[in-house]
């Protein structure tokens, strides 16, 4: 093959992966001719998110936030630590996102009572309380 042929290949192969790239959303234009593209790209990151964990809002209109649920060693570290500042019922523990960098263990007293106990996620203290009276979680 001589030169100008394999220039003429070169541009030939060029051009189709340009035609490829287009065609597959692949160009970063900014114009709007692909929406279903960037629609698909927002969901993904979406759902990577949420594969994630971490507190997200729910909707676009800030509806109401999701907490991470607690596991494994954190889990019964944080409500024996609770449990101990209030002996009785643990309903749910969760990283907090109201105050972020806070484990939240909800507790039923025995009154029927409810009380949010706050905690360091490194040293397990009480960081703060409060009294759940009347909030419908």
């Amino acid at each position: 093959m001589n030169a100008p042929q394999r220039a003429l290949a070169a541009a030939l192969s060029t051009a189709a992966l340009l035609v490829g790239l287009v065609a597959c959303g692949g160009s970063d234009s900014g114009d709007s001719a692909s929406p279903s593209s960037s629609a698909a790209a927002g969901q993904a990151d979406d759902d990577a998110q949420a594969a994630e964990g971490g507190a997200q809002a729910e909707g676009e209109e800030g509806g109401d936030v999701v907490e991470t649920p607690l596991t494994g060693e954190a889990k019964e570290k944080a409500e024996a630590a609770a449990l101990a500042a209030f002996p009785s019922t643990v309903i749910k523990s969760e990283e907090d996102a109201e105050n972020p960098g806070t484990y939240a263990v909800e507790i039923r007293k025995a009154d029927g009572g409810e009380v949010e106990v706050y905690l360091d996620p490194k040293t397990y203290e009480v960081l703060k309380t409060k009294d759940e009276v009347g909030d419908d979680d």
